[in-house]
């Protein structure tokens, strides 16, 4: 496999950017999501076409930044504007979320160069993608457009990777490790290590008040072991020591989502009180994140039919939650009683209801019947086993689910 071959991140969002920085300075272009999938390579393609007329600069460590680093690298773009004339310059501004307060900075700096009429275009990126919508919200209302890049897909592996099914199920979307899965151990510590742990101490404890991170810690951990599982608070209490009260758990679960990294889906009720009350069913963004810590082997989980099942159900659910980060659709699950349904997917009137099988079997779902008898709007739809194939649902884009 050659890793040359995952050195261009999806076109068609390099496309988009490229296009929205051709057009008239209008509005600041925002990349936000989790680390390692491709932000920073999507942005420097983007950038290739400009020259010297783009500045691109990074506020990740070793050194912390502060708002006047913003302001010099500011300054320093606005003199290539200058003196390109009409044609304008590019300021890319890295990891922009680790600078506090950088969004009333980046407001004044930004209007200030609407008033001169100067044709300086800005890109911001962060990999914490709740932490950028907060800024984007508290002071730049009106001003951005966003381009939310999540978790690979299995069409991007295939293409940029060869990656198989079975091999996207298990060694799951990250670009950076798909290079190491013929040494599954060290593909197992680097997505451990590189990212999991990156992503905790990086990401959620530098930039949001954690009171108890060891707790932290557990609930993802038990979040990826149950993923695909409704479980609620008072279970999580009790397999989880010191875990405080289920409103300390819902916001870890929270910053947990906002990283990119695990959710907790809502249950479809249609009502956005019961939606929030309900019990979340876990859900992996990124099925890396599940299997690094199991200690199985490909070969193993494929052999274990259970595991191997819900590890499916992840994987249909890392695909679905995805495009829900990326405002594409809304997703939730559903259960009455003994009924369930595994997603819910809503984009504007239209509802999908999702049953994910990894066996054969011949009979409808009774949840996806029970569903479909309360929503008669809703559309049923069978992934696996005697419905649309898996391969073909993972390759498919959300809309097109949604269209068919």
């Amino acid at each position: 496999m050659s890793k040359a071959r995952g050195t261009e991140f999806s076109r068609s969002k390099t496309e988009v950017l490229a296009g929205r920085l051709r057009e008239p300075r209008r509005f600041l272009q925002v990349v936000a999501g989790p680390r390692q999938v491709g932000k920073t390579t999507l942005v420097r393609q983007a950038l290739a076409a400009w020259g010297e007329q783009a500045r691109y600069a990074s506020a990740d460590e070793p050194t912390l930044r502060d708002r006047a680093w913003i302001a010099a690298q500011w300054e320093a773009a606005r003199l290539v504007a200058r003196h390109a004339g009409r044609a304008g310059a590019v300021l890319a501004l890295d990891e922009i979320q680790k600078v506090p307060g950088w969004s009333e900075t980046v407001k004044r700096l930004w209007d200030e160069d609407a008033a001169a009429r100067l044709p300086l275009r800005v890109v911001l990126l962060g990999s914490a993608p709740l932490l950028i919508q907060q800024g984007l919200s508290e002071s730049l209302a009106g001003r951005f457009e966003l381009l939310a890049v999540p978790h690979w897909s299995f069409a991007e592996m295939h293409a940029a990777f060869g990656f198989t099914l079975d091999q996207h199920l298990f060694f799951g979307a990250y670009p950076g490790a798909a290079p190491l899965i013929s040494d599954p151990s060290r593909w197992a510590r680097y997505i451990k290590d590189s990212l999991i742990e990156t992503t905790i101490a990086r990401d959620v404890f530098l930039l949001s008040r954690v009171d108890k991170p060891a707790l932290l810690r557990r609930l993802f951990e038990l979040g990826c072991r149950y993923s695909g599982q409704i479980l609620s608070y008072t279970k999580m209490l009790g397999q989880l020591q010191d875990a405080g009260n289920t409103t300390t758990l819902a916001h870890y679960l929270d910053l947990l989502s906002g990283a990119g990294m695990l959710t907790g889906l809502q249950k479809y009720a249609g009502s956005a009180v019961r939606q929030r009350g309900s019990s979340p069913k876990l859900q992996v963004l990124n099925t890396a994140l599940l299997t690094a810590q199991s200690g199985l082997t490909l070969d193993e989980a494929r052999r274990d039919e259970d595991y191997w099942g819900r590890l499916t159900e992840s994987a249909v659910g890392a695909h679905l939650a995805n495009a829900a980060a990326g405002g594409e659709c809304e997703l939730f699950y559903w259960r009455e009683r003994n009924r369930e349904v595994d997603f819910v997917v809503k984009m504007g009137r239209r509802i999908l209801a999702v049953e994910v099988k990894s066996g054969r079997r011949r009979e409808v779902p009774k949840g996806l019947v029970e569903f479909a008898r309360l929503v008669p709007s809703a559309r049923p739809l069978l992934v696996g086993a005697d419905g649309i194939r898996l391969e073909e649902a993972l390759t498919r884009p959300v809309a097109e689910w949604i269209a068919a």
